[in-house]
């Protein structure tokens, strides 16, 4: 199972855990879409890049392009300090990156996470993070329109 979190392979990424039927493999199978990540420059794990609200350690950075009509496109990078979250950071970049920002304040994060069963088996604090990072890339994507 090759794993790529990028927009393009979040059919890919949905299709595998819907493969694996043990939650144990895909807690598993969610690290290795983390440390798949493409890597976050060390000058980028800063205040300004932080995400508050998540218990561990979690730095989001936002892009911004533009799409061949002009509209704005967002290219995420991300991090945690914590494994599960940060397959958790990889599976939302898959989800927004290089979408544009209108595609973004539409795409629903949380009808993928209950699709993929993530939203019956995270902790309370995990689902808190979750959301304090869509949240944040949807703040992203409104500042870039």
């Amino acid at each position: 199972m090759e794993v790529v979190p990028t927009a393009a392979a979040l059919d890919e990424i949905v299709e595998n855990f819907n493969y694996l039927d043990d939650w144990e493999d895909r807690y598993r199978y969610l690290i290795e879409l983390g440390r798949g990540l493409e890597p976050l420059d060390d000058a980028a794990h800063n205040d300004s890049t932080k995400v508050r609200g998540c218990v561990s350690q979690v730095w989001l950075e936002s892009r911004v392009g533009k799409d061949d009509s002009g509209s704005p496109v967002l290219h995420l990078k991300g991090d945690s300090d914590a494994h599960i979250v940060r397959g958790l950071v990889a599976l939302l970049i898959a989800l927004y990156s290089g979408q544009t920002a209108p595609q973004i304040l539409a795409a629903d994060a949380e009808g993928l996470f209950e699709t993929l069963g993530l939203s019956t088996h995270l902790t309370p604090q995990r689902s808190n993070g979750v959301h304090a990072m869509v949240e944040r890339i949807k703040s992203d994507a409104r500042a870039a329109l």
